[in-house]
């Protein structure tokens, strides 16, 4: 196809993407689309109306929970999930810990939080309670602009739905009392995740995994005709390509999709590498480029 004709197709399905996107307001149906054995559902993997699995327990001490985080990418600031292991006693306040003081697996990721945490979650039938540490979280933050206040809100949005397994509202409050985060006001629920989330997501091999063989990498995208490209480099993100290929996610446009293929690298000999998963590019390198989620990996 070529760039012109790409790019002819991009407008006309972005035109698509809009009309599909306007009054659609929050995305209430969660569905378990991107969930393993040993992974929690997310309702951030939206599909048509199914009943979500509950998160998958570990054992007795502890369960698997999606966290968010905030990356960078071509088109600015934006979310990244990992799931990560916690205390089952109080996994959401255990992931909004990890969230709030940025600390991801992904050297890539961070957070847009203060310091501190969230005291208290409490989800209730129509909306999720999150008790606020200080007064200081009430009021607009010295160095955050107000688009990413907005985003620091989704990550906790994103992050305590995926818990709850249910699109419902954030209410903050401070000693009891109701209150808003950073100013904002209001009662704040997720975005669609077009608009939020990086648009490709790479859920296996994890952050640090050692793979042989044949493994399976998987994930979620939104990319031009459903490819996501797929490489590993020698070394870091900027090393010689060694080998590639693409994967094809279950659908496109609308919101993330997941996606999954098996990478052979038995010829590949040992050694470090980084899995580099990015969305496909329709303007042939004249827009602002494809996303990309990276991994670093041995292989052995």
């Amino acid at each position: 196809m070529s760039s012109r004709t790409r790019l002819a197709a991009l407008a006309s399905v972005s035109a698509l993407a809009l009309v599909g996107l306007t009054g659609c307001g929050d995305e209430t149906d969660p569905t378990s689309a991107d969930s393993t054995p040993t992974q929690a559902a997310d309702p951030a993997d939206d599909g048509g109306g199914e009943t979500p699995d509950e998160p998958a327990s570990e054992g007795a001490g502890s369960t698997t929970v999606p966290v968010y985080f905030v990356g960078d990418t071509p088109q600015g600031k934006r979310l990244y999930r990992e799931f990560r292991k916690v205390e089952a006693d109080n996994p959401a306040v255990e992931a909004l810990a990890l969230m709030t003081a940025g600390d991801a697996l992904d050297p890539d990721y961070s957070t847009l939080f203060p310091s501190g945490s969230f005291t208290s979650v409490d989800v209730g039938a129509d909306k999720i309670t999150v008790g606020l540490p200080d007064e200081s979280w009430t009021q607009p933050q010295d160095g955050m602009s107000d688009d990413e206040a907005r985003l620091a809100t989704q990550q906790a949005v994103y992050t305590l739905q995926g818990i709850a397994q249910k699109r419902l509202p954030l209410a903050f409050t401070l000693d009891g009392e109701p209150a808003d985060l950073f100013g904002l006001g209001g009662e704040p629920s997720n975005d669609p995740e077009i608009d939020v989330r990086a648009l490709v997501n790479v859920t296996t091999p994890e952050e640090g995994a050692t793979v042989s063989g044949t493994f399976t990498a998987s994930g979620v995208s939104s990319s031009f005709e459903a490819t996501t490209a797929w490489e590993i480099h020698r070394g870091g993100a900027d090393g010689e390509v060694v080998a590639q290929g693409s994967a094809t996610a279950d659908g496109w446009m609308d919101k993330l999709y997941p996606w999954e293929t098996d990478i052979d690298v038995s010829d590949l000999p040992a050694g470090d590498y980084t899995f580099v998963a990015k969305t496909d590019d329709p303007t042939s390198g004249e827009g602002p480029g494809p996303m990309v989620d990276t991994k670093s990996i041995t292989i052995k």
